[in-house]
């Protein structure tokens, strides 16, 4: 069974890599990737970028005009602080590229073409430096400008997840069942850590170190100096990234279980909640409601005792983590009849954006 999930999960994301290079007509056939500020949504889905409005679901630009088959958006497009929206094709023509977020034009006069791979994954910036992972392995180093900073750092395998960082050290994950820990200062790699299964989830930040759930169906605590150990288990594979809010971890499986860890005692605070389907999907937290998206194309709002309060169906299949964005929680179905969809605390629905043709 869980070799199955994996062949699915990884035909849906890689199978669309070749599918656009040779049909030669646009396709979406990937699950989107979203992120959203106070004004808009920005969803990454086959040949396009979208700007969605918040206030009413209007599309605001789309990036490029016209498709090119050989050009494909997975992952979640990044933010910065700068005014700049970061993101990476996944397709046969791999560009890494910067646009204005307001008016979705290029920012670099030339994008940054030094991969071997599929950027599958988001960039993280610290410092004014991006730090871009690569389906080849590699770890680049790039300046705001989009320029290669440094060397790019060797890692193995292929880098599906965003690295994420205390403010000193990088935590970056590989399929190849590794998490790597990096010192950006030296440019080196710190320690190596075997997690028993693949990772393709960013590790969640505490205060003394990183927690990540992998394939091992585990969730491993680990010490910047590499020690590490397994503080939780579930029943299935781990996809999503944890979430830490406070002394509490949040996390859930493929065999669609939600946890919840106290992590001062290693106690479950409940029994897995098990909605109604896998959960690749990270779990989002607002105020005291913990929202879960499933395969089965369900969303639903716990709160902190693991009861369901209310469920919604918009359809499809979700893979992708809610966002928040003011008082609306988004939600990015794959194969449905929209594309994105607000919600607001209550479960009502705000609206739902559907692309023109």
């Amino acid at each position: 069974m869980k070799t199955k999930r994996l062949l699915l999960f990884s035909l849906l994301a890689l199978g669309a890599i070749f599918l656009s290079a040779c049909s030669g007509q646009p396709l979406s056939n990937n699950w989107p990737g979203l992120v959203a500020d106070a004004e808009h949504a920005y969803i990454s889905s086959g040949s396009f970028i979208y700007a969605v409005d918040v206030q009413n679901g209007k599309e605001v630009w789309r990036y490029p005009a016209e498709a090119d088959s050989k050009v494909l958006f997975y992952a979640n497009p990044v933010l910065t602080e700068d005014g700049q929206l970061l993101i990476g094709s996944a397709g046969t023509n791999h560009p890494f590229l910067s646009l204005n977020p307001k008016t979705g034009k290029e920012n670099w006069t030339e994008s940054f073409t030094g991969s071997k791979g599929a950027w599958m994954a988001s960039p993280l910036v610290l410092n004014e430096t991006i730090y871009a992972p690569n389906t080849d392995g590699y770890l680049y180093i790039l300046d705001l400008s989009g320029k290669q900073d440094s060397d790019p750092i060797q890692l193995g395998g292929a880098l599906w997840a965003t690295p994420s960082t205390d403010g000193t050290l990088l935590y970056v994950t590989s399929l190849d069942h590794h998490l790597h820990i990096i010192d950006p200062a030296q440019g080196a790699v710190n320690e190596t850590i075997d997690l028993g299964g693949a990772a393709p989830g960013s590790p969640a930040i505490g205060t003394d170190g990183a927690y990540i759930g992998s394939f091992a169906s585990t969730v491993e605590f680990i010490q910047s100096n590499g020690q590490h150990e397994a503080i939780a288990t579930a029943e299935n594979w781990i996809w999503g990234t944890p979430i830490l809010n406070g002394e509490t971890l949040y996390y859930a499986d493929l065999n669609g279980s939600i946890y919840s860890l106290d992590i001062a005692t290693g106690s479950q605070n409940w029994d897995a909640v098990k909605p109604d389907g896998p959960i690749v999907a990270s779990p989002l937290i607002v105020g005291d409601q913990i929202y879960v998206a499933t395969e089965s194309g369900s969303f639903f709002a716990l709160d902190r005792d693991g009861k369901i309060i209310w469920e919604k169906t918009p359809g499809g299949k979700i893979y992708t983590s809610p966002v928040v964005s003011g008082d609306l929680i988004l939600v990015a179905p794959y194969q449905a009849e929209f594309s994105l969809a607000a919600f607001d605390a209550e479960g009502k629905q705000a609206w739902t954006f559907t692309p023109e043709k």
